[in-house]
């Protein structure tokens, strides 16, 4: 045959080709799309299997033992946001509630972190920007010294003696960022939302948080607790705010939280506890600092667990765990597994243990 005719059918197949070809835009980029976001029904959330993971299978049953046995009443885990393992015990089931305690710490941050991309607030601003002076019973000066981030990092120097944040319990100790210190005045960062928005705390987490991922798919709400407001939940809308950290602030294609706001809010936010972020405990560091201790402590937070592992540490054992690496969400709710903890316990460490079994 001429040349020409094959010249003529490359020049056709050619062309072919390109007019079958996608948009670079129609083509996403698969980091984007492999994690799986539930849709807002409770009952709906896809699975994924063990065997499907190439999990050790026979592990599974010693660590179901050992969560009931150590008084979980739910338990799940996630890989890419699909539930792998769903678990319910000691009479809890998958639409009752159970309270957060201080792993609701984290619901706070990740709401000041909505506040400031909204232009709302300023973390690196003194808290007095916003509450107006004498928030708390220490000098002018001093208090004046104290950020929003200060009160994210536990290093506002107040008096950490007292659960209480009325004014007359924030007595000053030290200046702010000099003394790190595991209190309640973080609280005093939802009054500061709520001036900044204009609205209540509960009505802004709702708005721009809660119903935007579909906690509200079961009932969901702020309870008095110990004289303070405690989120509880049912287990999945746990699951569903551990999924949207895991996923750098993303849920499907929406942008809620800042992803540079949750980097820094899961790093080192201060020289002191190097093992804590703004009210994010970290696993993976040097040394670490405990609640109602002045002490630090060398080595890991958990050393069974992933250097980059970080958590939502809740009184009694109320565990959200996030380990980008593995690409795990897990979630732990219960009654104490031992005696009555605040944040970090011995369960943490033999509840990785037994998930190191599973998993490797």
């Amino acid at each position: 045959m001429k040349p020409q005719f094959y010249i003529s059918i490359l020049i056709i197949f050619l062309v072919f080709s390109c007019s079958n070809e996608e948009e670079p835009n129609q083509n996403p980029d698969p980091t984007e799309t492999e994690i799986y976001f539930p849709p807002f029904n409770s009952a709906t959330w896809d699975t994924k299997s063990i065997s499907e993971l190439g999990w050790n299978t026979s592990n599974l049953q010693p660590l179901l033992d050992f969560l009931e046995q150590n008084n979980t009443k739910s338990f799940i885990i996630l890989h890419d946001g699909k539930i792998v393992v769903e678990e319910y015990m000691n009479n809890h089931d998958i639409n009752k509630l159970w309270y957060w305690a201080s792993a609701g710490k984290t619901l706070t941050a990740t709401l000041s972190g909505i506040a400031q991309e909204e232009g709302l607030l300023n973390i690196n601003n003194k808290v007095s920007d916003y509450l107006g002076t004498g928030w708390t019973s220490a000098p002018l000066e001093k208090e004046n010294l104290i950020t929003c981030k200060h009160l994210l990092s536990m290093n506002s120097g107040l008096d950490d003696s007292s659960d209480a944040v009325e004014p007359e319990d924030l007595q000053y100790i030290a200046d702010a960022g000099s003394r790190w210190a595991y209190h309640n005045v973080y609280k005093k960062m939802q009054d500061v939302i709520a001036e900044a928005s204009n609205t209540s705390f509960k009505n802004y987490f709702n708005d721009k948080l809660r119903d935007k991922i579909g906690m509200s798919g079961a009932p969901n709400t702020w309870l008095q607790l110990n004289d303070f407001n405690v989120y509880w939940s049912d287990t999945r809308s746990m699951a569903r705010f551990g999924l949207i950290i895991y996923a750098k602030g993303k849920w499907g294609n929406t942008q809620i939280i800042s992803e540079d706001f949750i980097n820094e809010a899961t790093n080192t936010s201060q020289s002191i506890n190097k093992s804590y972020g703004y009210l994010w405990w970290l696993n993976g560091k040097s040394s670490y600092h405990l609640p109602a201790s002045q002490l630090e402590f060398p080595g890991k937070l958990v050393p069974n667990a992933p250097d980059d592992m970080f958590a939502a540490l809740g009184k009694n054992d109320q565990k959200i765990y996030v380990v980008p690496s593995k690409k795990l969400v897990v979630i732990r709710m219960g009654e104490a597994a031992d005696n009555e903890t605040f944040a970090l316990s011995s369960f943490d460490n033999d509840l990785w243990e037994k998930m190191n079994a599973l998993i490797d």
